[in-house]
């Protein structure tokens, strides 16, 4: 007879602000930003509305991996840094913070640069 564990549900606001944190932590981030912008203009979220920044969608079963996480991130990277570099990293960086903390199946993650500004 097995027994039955149970289950643990994660919200979408809390993989959201792990996936902010996390993004904040990487080398070349600046800060992250609003997903709609209002008359093309970029604002940094403070550290208390980081999900604002990020976008959760289900994976369809058309995708590589269905069932999985999709990840959005809208961020403003550092001046002077090397954006591809930082965006992979960034993504990385999501994808193991995601995996590690929340023990979920991430598919793609996005990344998004909205702005480039001087620290």
């Amino acid at each position: 007879m097995a027994d039955k564990m149970g289950s643990i549900s994660i919200s979408d606001e809390v993989l959201m602000d792990l996936a902010g944190y996390a993004a904040l932590e990487s080398y070349g981030v600046v800060g992250m930003a609003n997903q709609s912008l209002v008359d093309d203009v970029v604002q940094l979220l403070p550290r208390n509305k980081l999900h604002k920044g990020v976008c959760i969608s289900l994976a369809d079963e058309t995708s590589e991996t269905p069932g999985a996480v999709n990840v959005d991130l809208y961020v403003v990277i550092e001046y002077g840094t090397n954006l591809s570099q930082v965006s992979r990293n960034l993504a990385d960086r999501v994808r193991y913070t995601l995996t590690e903390f929340a023990d979920i199946e991430v598919g793609r993650v996005d990344v998004h640069v909205l702005e480039v500004k001087v620290r």
